[in-house]
């Protein structure tokens, strides 16, 4: 397709890649310490659960350097936090709900002085039985929030008319963040209770509330700047309130900069992780493979607090269906309280959970019914037709992509040929054995609560022409900034090099929400959109003017004659000019979602405001030996919409793909009998590193505008982590490669889940 020269829609650098490769770029951590700065080291509680008798700080407050312990009793406003319910205490107070939670904060004049406070921090408390699997804190009752229900249909009658009944249960895993940036804030008192913060969060204005609500301030009181983000992956989406709170008071009860950082092996003890989540189905097929009922109940692992596990259980029932019909279905989401870190929002905030679900039953029933199970899949997609286009929740599906992606992907990389040349090696090969998968994605893109679907820009045009770009979202590495840049550039017409895009601050846009759900380019992109629109309309009389000109257009720097082109003046003049006549060049932006409304006591409403979808292939080479075993290949095709910046796109579907194949194969989270979280470092955590991505990585973006988004883009953010289940879907396929049973595999998909998959085949 033949463009015209345009910021947008084109590839680009991320904004800050020269600052990120030569370390210039600043974190919370690199910023220059104010005078009298006082370093905050916590406490945390040993146990996992237990009565707090009391906090012995005698002997840590006769350290040198050592200035101050804090306790819940120094809490001026309220001690609990929390995104939805405010039921997770900032400091332990009476009771003690998880092994690693802040029970005190040691403030010293250096790090080392505040660390060996801390150790010298007695924490008498009287030791009770905690609860740590799902299935205890079942046996218990112990629920943390009200059971979500969707249903559609008589999916008893649906089940019992089958031709095949699967019933199965499919476990997913928590996983950490593991950003390259753990929690890091800074908090400076100000004049007149003032508080100032810099925070790594992905929610600004969550941290100014919190904050606020923990002083016992109003909002406007606290000011919260992210700088930039390390990583986020949802981590720090509600989770960054806590250290946040913690600077902050301890810089008010001080009245001096208070900088908490968390290291390595003390943030992955402290916070929460990805779900893990059980579920147990019911799936009916006919003897074709369609679909005709699913039954199924998924419960979360919620840990000590509410966080967010109600939206995180209600987009994964959102997703049980994935790229699926489900004519008759009931679908039942429930969450479990443990005495563990509060597990929190993780890329796909329970999507990927969901989409396990039936995707374990899709697997099963294609090697049941001897069917192909790409073909098993497309027989019940969505698709553009009555009957065939309608969620269990309600929604209207429209302009369904999945068939068409389908079709490309398959021709795209020769299937037949792929298979035939697997199959070849597999007949000659006794004890290694490759297998191919595919899995096909719909994701949901919106915040399920329409509350949350609202961003504000702030733009500022100077009188040399240069601009500042203020918008909500914040910028982890995922290339939001860059975007927003190129929005900004394409409808001022000016270089993207004159757009300088500050730092995130609730001084700037207030009430924002989360850069989070695959919304920030959305959001935001449209809010800087209005407010560019809103300043240029005050610069067309002018340009007018200058130019003698009836209608203007503004491209490359320049103002331009829209009937004689060869007639133009610099962006800068008409910038100068608008100063000289008293022009206001400031203005703001606003969007909302529309149509977003969802009843969750009815099951029925539109969560989304459309769905991204992909598709993906994966070939995988395992051994017999040891389980061991290599991704070959993998073929991704995801679809981004008419693509903002098509080189960060490719990025995040690239990092994405990569972080789900980490989830299902490599990463697990593993807890003590105490408790405590054993998996505190890359010595024993293992995320995917360079020999874990496929050797051969073949990513296209399926680029097709969509209707109502800023350029006609989609989100991607999120979408693309669920194309990681073909990895899980070719192992399965190798493994049945080595005898004729069902193959079984229980993820984390490591290689011992894979011997002992390999094992039960062989015997």
């Amino acid at each position: 397709m033949t463009r015209p020269p345009t910021t947008l829609h084109q590839d680009a650098t991320h904004e800050s890649a020269l600052g990120h490769v030569t370390g210039h770029a600043r974190y919370v951590d690199d910023l220059p310490h104010p005078p009298g700065l006082l370093h905050g080291v916590i406490v945390r509680s040993p146990v996992a659960r237990g009565t707090l008798l009391g906090v012995d700080v005698e002997d840590a407050v006769r350290l040198p350097g050592v200035v101050r312990v804090l306790t819940a009793s120094d809490v001026p406003g309220d001690n609990h936090v929390g995104p939805i319910v405010h039921d997770e205490p900032v400091l332990a107070d009476g009771e003690l709900w998880w092994n690693g939670q802040p029970v005190a904060l040691v403030l010293g004049t250096t790090r080392e002085a505040a660390r060996r406070g801390a150790e010298a921090v007695s924490v008498r408390h009287e030791p009770l039985t905690p609860v740590l699997t799902m299935e205890e804190a079942e046996r218990r009752d112990q629920w943390l929030i009200t059971p979500h229900v969707i249903r559609r249909g008589d999916v008893d009658a649906a089940l019992a008319s089958a031709h095949l009944v699967i019933q199965g249960e499919v476990h997913t895993p928590g996983q950490d963040h593991f950003y390259l940036e753990t929690h890091a804030s800074l908090a400076v008192p100000g004049e007149a209770g003032t508080m100032d913060l810099a925070s790594s969060t992905q929610h600004p204005t969550e941290i100014q509330r919190m904050v606020a609500h923990v002083l016992g301030i109003p909002d406007a009181a606290v000011t919260c700047r992210v700088p930039r983000m390390g990583g986020g992956f949802g981590g720090k989406e509600s989770q960054a309130t806590t250290p946040a709170c913690l600077a902050a008071l301890g810089a008010w009860l001080t009245q001096r900069p208070v900088k908490v950082w968390l290291e390595r092996g003390e943030d992955m003890r402290i916070t929460g992780k990805r779900h893990p989540f059980r579920g147990r189905y019911r799936a009916g097929f006919d003897a074709e493979g369609r679909l005709l009922g699913f039954d199924a109940e998924v419960v979360a692992d919620g840990g000590a607090t509410v966080d967010l596990t109600g939206p995180i259980v209600d987009r994964a029932l959102f997703h049980l269906d994935n790229a699926y019909v489900l004519p008759a279905c009931r679908l039942v989401g429930k969450a479990v309280r443990t005495n563990l870190p509060s597990n929190t929002a993780f890329r796909g905030f329970g999507g990927p959970q969901g989409v396990a679900v039936i995707e374990d039953a899709m697997e099963r029933a294609a090697f049941q019914l001897g069917l192909d199970p790409v073909e098993i899949r497309r027989r019940n997609y969505y698709a553009d037709t009555a009957g065939r286009d309608i969620t269990p929740y309600g929604q209207q599906v429209r302009d369904v992509r999945i068939e068409r992606m389908t079709e490309t992907l398959l021709a795209t990389s020769d299937l037949a040929a792929w298979r035939a040349e697997v199959a070849a090696f597999n007949a000659t090969s006794a004890h290694t054995k490759r297998g191919i998968g595919f899995v096909p994605v719909k994701f949901g893109i919106s915040f399920t609560n329409s509350l949350l679907n609202q961003a504000g820009a702030l733009l500022l045009v100077y009188a040399d022409g240069s601009v500042q770009l203020n918008h909500g979202g914040t910028e982890m590495g995922q290339g939001l900034h860059t975007k927003m840049i190129a929005v900004c550039a394409e409808v001022l017409g000016v270089r993207p090099s004159d757009v300088r895009v500050m730092a995130t601050s609730t001084e700037k846009v207030p009430n924002t929400s989360a850069t989070a759900a695959s919304s920030g380019s959305d959001l935001n992109g449209q809010a800087v959109r209005e407010a560019c629109e809103a300043v240029k309309a005050r610069m067309v009389p002018v340009a007018c003017e200058l130019l003698g000109a009836e209608r203007v257009r503004f491209a490359g720097g320049r103002c331009v004659d829209a009937d004689r082109p060869d007639h133009a003046v610099a962006f800068s003049k008409v910038a100068s000019d608008c100063w000289v006549r008293q022009i206001s060049l400031s203005s703001t932006g606003f969007y909302r979602t529309p149509g977003i409304a969802y009843d969750r006591p009815g099951g029925q409403g539109t969560p989304f405001f459309y769905y991204a979808y992909g598709a993906a292939l994966a070939e995988v080479e395992v051994s017999a030996w040891t389980g061991e075993y290599r991704i070959r290949r993998a073929d991704l095709l995801h679809d981004v919409g008419d693509s903002l910046v098509p080189s960060i796109d490719r990025g995040q579907v690239e990092g994405a793909f990569v972080q789900g194949v980490g989830w299902l194969t490599t990463e697990d989270v593993l807890y003590g009998p105490d408790g405590a979280c054993v998996t505190r470092g890359p010595s024993t955590y293992k995320i995917p590193a360079v020999g874990d991505v496929p050797a051969d990585l073949r990513v296209n973006l399926e680029r097709s505008p969509q209707a109502g988004t800023i350029g006609g883009s989609k989100a991607v953010g999120e979408p693309p982590f669920l194309l990681g289940f073909s990895v899980v879907h070719a192992l399965r396929a190798a493994v049945a490669a080595f005898g004729t049973r069902e193959p079984e595999l229980a993820l984390p998909a490591t290689p011992e889940a894979v011997l002992f998959a390999i094992d039960r085949q062989r015997a």
